[in-house]
């Protein structure tokens, strides 16, 4: 699988500072027991380079990388060590044309149209946007997506568990990056059972799952009205007419014809179906992709396969 794809899907990339190696693989090792299986470590500190090279070799589950790389020899030292992604927090020309040619995934710093650009001209799709709450957050990568739709976005810096959902729900944004599941103190403590819980956590706020309404079959038209009329007649749920199906409020919806499901269907709203649909798989579920429907190139709706308890089961893009 493509690197990038890797940390689109995993939605958060923690950003991790080691002070000692040793740490290094333990760390790993509580993320990937939270569903995260992707970390940047950073270069502020001398263990960069071993902790590196001791995750690539010890936890092959983890899709290791390097941040704050500012230099091309902190570059090539990262990649030689086994980082297989470097994350600049700014644009360098000297580095990133280095990655590029040499076939190393590389995320640039980039708040400009200028930078943006620079980037793009080396084939580029996507790049870090740092620190994101001092140069606009999400209203200025909003705005940057409009000459350069093209571009996705990893925001880092004023990310946190509470705004996640928010920026993950954007289509401009890739991923997100963040030091708050991997905190120091938690690190030289010992306390990874909590960096654990914290990627379980921003794992569940990255797919944002949550009910968007129920369905309910009929065999016509008029039957699907009738049971909308009366939802609005005993709850006062205004009825919408719609093509195949209509609405009584936004939690009912009422199919004009038998479709799928012994009992109808439910609809789980996501921040990103392609990375709901990964995590699924790894649970055991799988997409009907001739269910999926899509708006441009964006799949934004697509049924499961199994039925849970008489019921389909879509997936629905926020």
């Amino acid at each position: 699988m493509e690197i990038l794809e890797r940390l689109h899907q995993a939605g958060v990339v923690p950003v991790v500072v080691l002070e000692d190696a040793a740490h290094a693989v333990p760390t790993a090792k509580a993320m990937l027991a939270g569903g995260i299986d992707v970390m940047e470590i950073t270069f502020r500190t001398a263990a960069a380079r071993d902790s590196i090279a001791a995750v690539a070799k010890e936890c092959p589950d983890m899709l290791v990388g390097a941040g704050t790389v500012v230099t091309l020899e902190q570059c090539k030292t990262a990649v030689e060590a086994g980082a297989q992604f470097i994350v600049a927090p700014g644009y360098c020309e000297e580095v990133v044309a280095w990655c590029v040619e040499n076939g190393v995934a590389i995320t640039p710093g980039c708040v400009t149209p200028t930078e943006i650009m620079a980037a793009m001209a080396h084939g580029l799709k996507v790049v870090k946007f740092f620190p994101a709450s001092v140069y606009g957050g999400l209203p200025a990568m909003k705005s940057l997506s409009g000459p350069f739709g093209g571009i996705r976005f990893i925001p880092t810096g004023g990310v946190n568990a509470k705004n996640l959902g928010e920026y993950l729900a954007a289509p401009f944004i890739h991923a997100v990056g963040g030091s708050w599941l991997c905190d120091k103190a938690d690190i030289a403590a010992g306390r990874f059972d909590r960096i654990t819980a914290l990627c379980a956590e921003a794992r569940l706020g990255a797919l944002g799952f949550e009910l968007a309404h129920v369905g309910v079959n009929t065999e016509d038209p008029n039957t699907s009205l009738e049971v909308c009329q009366q939802f609005e007649s005993a709850f006062g749920f205004a009825v919408k007419e719609g093509n195949s199906s209509n609405f009584a409020g936004s939690a009912v919806e009422v199919m004009k014809s038998m479709y799928l499901g012994k009992n109808g269907h439910i609809a789980v709203r996501t921040n990103s179906i392609s990375r709901a649909a990964a995590e699924l798989s790894k649970r055991g579920f799988r997409l009907n992709e001739s269910t999926a429907k899509y708006k441009g190139e964006t799949m934004v709706t697509v049924y499961l396969e199994q039925e849970f308890g008489g019921f389909a089961v879509h997936l629905l893009q926020k």
